[in-house]
Order: structure tokens, then sequence, then C-alpha cells
């Protein structure tokens, strides 16, 4: 494509208003056009082969590391959150805005024919007191003449379903999914704002009582979401603990351009670029401006109540000093590679190390065929990197990325996070190892983001542009391309140093639907 004359000036414009390099675009196209491989899976990883148990008898210790540093002001908080419940609620709004069913009867007889939308809606009545935000929606339909044990008495689900969807009422279907009433307490309902304030101050509160935590959130929630926190922080700050809150927004420059099927880039109704988000793996910008230190991901939706929260405290507490064992002896280890060229039993033990415990690749002709100072070059460059410890659990069926070894094109393994869409399912081979996978990602990330001098990592240096989606989506009835960048978990973290811990099942409940939050870890006891 002849870019020069293809984009006019406006586009220029509009693609400078953005902050994207005109050089990314034109790597954008490229991509569309060559497409994205699937990555190559080797194996998966299994206990001890890449995924390690950490023994009972251990962990307290890995907990007392973690607390020193915590205590020292380290740790930080990262909660992606800038998702609407609309996903959430797909099953209910798709259901209110179809003409099918005008009242319980007809929604009893199309469930009955085996309807599953009907059947999902028939639980969602029969549950309503069973939800968190139950009482806010009797208020809200009391104050519009309208009782809810009325409406469920004679049938008319669609007025309770545009009190809890529409703007006119709770609004449901477009808040954000941190804004959703999760949890019942006897003092009222929580969202998973607040459980994320309460976790936070478990294992992320320094000595002064100081608990960071930062969101990342839709510019067009930002007044709603930061208006919220300020009413509900009383609740959860005393004379011990502050919160020190902070957010962003995905970046502009982060979207990515949209193409046709012919992987031209393709313009809406007013002829302007249709530029998209460029997904979750956007917000490694994000995480690399915040500077931190010891940092740890979770999703917004991951959240229990109070009486299961303790082993998320003690499996971030160890997946933390876990972290910070490795990142103590890699400094150990970089220090005394930079003061020059170290023994041979030196360079033999930092080998080792690579290899055994940081599940690194080292090429076996490494110490054959190098000299003393190429291997210590080479192992500066191996081991001064970000490190990411990520827990794993058992898997269930749940949907979603789980650990393998990956193959490079250059046939080097590594230790990575993959989705089932980076997977080339056509091949019988790379389905059965997938399916032969015992574990599942779910999200639970303590990262280590500075280098052995105390210096920020430049987090996009290590990444893998490589693996990112290419998807069809939809623009004026015509199909077109759309790409997401590597995921933050992904390809955003691919060339981090990564290490996978088993951690149990109960650390992980998230709530992917409203139906979800119907499950006995949900519910109050």
């Amino acid at each position: 494509m002849d870019i020069e004359n293809f984009f006019t000036e406006s586009d220029f414009r509009e693609i400078e208003k953005r902050g994207i390099p005109l050089e990314r675009i034109v790597e954008q196209i490229e991509i569309f056009r060559r497409g994205i491989p699937p990555v190559k899976l080797h194996r998966p990883a299994t206990i001890d082969d890449g995924i390690i148990r950490i023994p009972e008898t251990e962990q307290q210790h890995y907990r007392e590391v973690y607390l020193q540093a915590a205590a020292e002001g380290r740790a930080l908080k990262f909660v992606p959150a800038s998702g609407a419940a609309t996903r959430m609620m797909k099953t209910l709004v798709k259901v209110f805005n179809e003409s099918r069913a005008n009242n319980i009867h007809e929604v009893s007889q199309l469930a009955e024919e085996g309807e599953q939308d009907y059947q999902l809606l028939l639980r969602f009545l029969n549950n309503l007191p069973r939800f968190a935000f139950y009482n806010d929606l009797k208020t809200i339909l009391a104050q519009s003449g309208k009782p809810i044990e009325t409406l469920l008495r004679e049938g008319q689900f669609r007025d309770i379903l545009a009190a809890l969807l529409l703007p006119d009422g709770l609004n449901y279907a477009n808040l954000p999914k941190g804004l959703i009433k999760f949890h019942d307490y006897p003092g009222g309902s929580r969202t998973p704002f607040e459980e994320h304030l309460v976790e936070a101050v478990y294992y992320t509160a320094d000595k002064k009582g100081i608990t960071r935590i930062h969101f990342t959130i839709a510019p067009e929630h930002e007044e709603m979401i930061k208006s919220y926190i300020a009413s509900v922080l009383p609740r959860y700050e005393t004379d011990d603990i502050r919160f020190d809150i902070s957010y962003s927004f995905q970046k502009p420059s982060t979207d990515t351009i949209a193409v046709d099927l012919n992987n031209t880039p393709v313009r809406d109704a007013a002829g302007k670029l249709v530029f998209r988000p460029g997904g979750h793996g956007a917000l490694l910008e994000n995480l690399n401006d915040l500077q931190g230190d010891i940092v740890f991901i979770k999703n917004i939706d991951n959240v229990v109540p109070d009486r299961l929260k303790s082993p998320t405290y003690h499996y971030k507490m160890v997946l933390g000093g876990y972290l910070i064992h490795l990142q103590n002896r890699v400094f150990q280890y970089l220090h005394t590679l930079d003061e020059g060229v170290p023994p041979e039993s030196a360079l033999a033990e930092i080998f080792a190390f690579a290899r055994e415990e940081l599940y690194l690749d080292v090429p076996g002709d490494i110490r054959k065929k190098t000299s003393p100072s190429q291997q210590r070059d080479f192992l500066l460059t191996l081991l001064n990197r970000p490190i990411r410890v990520c827990g794993m659990v058992k898997n269930e069926g749940e949907p979603g990325g789980g650990p393998f070894w990956v193959a490079s094109e250059t046939n080097s393994l590594s230790l990575q996070i993959v989705e089932s869409a980076q997977v080339d399912m056509n091949s019988e081979e790379q389905r059965h190892i997938w399916e032969s996978s015992t574990h599942f990602n779910p999200v639970d990330l303590v990262c280590g983001v500075r280098d052995y001098c105390g210096k920020p990592f430049h987090l996009p240096d290590f990444t893998d542009p490589r693996s990112g989606f290419i998807t069809i989506k939809s623009l004026n009835g015509k199909d077109i391309k759309a790409l997401e960048l590597p995921g933050l978990w992904n390809g955003a973290m691919a060339n981090w140093i990564t290490v996978f811990v088993e951690v149990p099942i109960i650390t992980f409940n998230p709530v992917k639907t409203i139906f979800d939050l119907l499950r006995k870890e949900h519910q109050p006891e």
C-alpha cells in the first residue's frame, strides 16, 4: 500500500491526535497481510515440569519474606476494571429485548420447549432474593409504584428486568462490572471494587497502613467510579489504614487500525479511519507507567466474600514471597556477573539455577562452544528481565488460558500462558497437547518489574508482538478485521522470566455471568 497516497491529511491528523506512530500503523497492516502464526505448543506444563508445588512446610517462610517487603511499601495491586457488565447481563438483556414472551406463563412454556435463555430467565426470577442487589431492586420498583412481590405474583417479569437493566432503574446493563453488587453481608452489600479494597489491605498495606491499589477504568465511567469509591472509603479506612488509589485509562495510542477482508484500512460512514481498542494487552502501557516494584494483578470479578478470603490472602503472600526469593537470587547473580567474568564454578551454579529454578531453556552448546566471557554476557541478558510468578489451579473445565511449554521459531522452549485462540486446533497434535493440560490460568500474578539496580524495566521491551489475535468484527453489516495486541499475561509478558506455582481452586471464583453469583462461593453461609 502506498501510505502517502492512501491516507489523507485528515487521517494523518487523526493518527497524530491518537498518539500512534505512523510506522506502527504500517506494521499493523503488515500483520493483517501476513497473518499471525499460531503458537507451537511443545507440551503442557505440569507439576515438576514447569509448575512448582510449594510444600506447606515452606509456605510460612515465604509469607514472612513477603510481609517484610510489603512493610517497606514495595507492594501494589493492579486491577483491570474497565469492563462493562454487558456480557454478564447478556442473557437477561436478550430476553428483555425479544418479544417472544410477555409474562411468566409464556416464559415457562418456552422453557419447557427447551429454550435455554428462558430456562435461565426462570432461574433468575426464582432466585431473585439470593442476589445482593435484590433490596436495591425492590426499592427502585417500590418507588415506581410496582412492588416486586406484586410483579412476581402477576408474572410481569419485564418490569423487573427494566428496573434492573435500564438507566431509569439500576442500569446494570451499562454499569462497569465493578459497580454491580456481588455479595451480601449483615451490614449491607458489596461491589467488586469494595471487595478489592478489603483484599488489598491484607497483603499490600505497608508498615504505616498505606494500601496501594490501581484500577484501569473506562473514561466514560471515571466520574461514576471515583464518586462511588470516595463514598465507600470511610467504611474501610481507619486510623491505621489509608488507601492510595490511582486510576488510568487504556491509551488511544494502543488502539489498532481496522481493515477490510482485503487488508485495506476501512472507514466509517463519515469517511474516518476506524480504530479499535487493542485489548487487555494494551494495559501493559498502564502497568509500565506505574513504575512499580512488586505488583499483583487480579481481575475485577475474581472476588469472594470475607468468609472465603483467607486462602486468597495466604497464597498471595506465598506467591509474593517466592517471587522475592527468586529475585534475591537473580539479583545476587547479576551483581556477580556485573563485576566481571566469574570463576567456572560460579558460572556453573548460575546456569544450574536458571535451568532448575527458573525453568529457563539454556542451549546445550552454550557451555561447550563459548568462552567464559561469552557465557557471562549470555547470562546477563538471560537473567536481567522482569519476573512473574503465576498461580495455577487444576483444570476443572473453565474457559481460558493455560500453562504450556511453547517452542519458538528457533525451537527454544519457554513457559507461556496460552489462550485457545492462539492454538491451531485443526492440528490433531496441537489439539491433543492443549486437551492434555492439567492446569488453568486464573489470572493470579505477582510481578517483579524492577531490575537488580532498582530501576523500573521498560516493559514494552519484553513483549512478543507476533502473539496477538486477528478477529472478524462487523461494521455497518460488513465483515472487517480487528487486531488485538498480545494479551497482558500472554504475549505482552512473553519474554519475562516466568514461574508457575500451583494454588488451590478456592482462590479462583470469577463472575462471568449473573448466574455465577448463585454459586455457593458467592452466597452467604
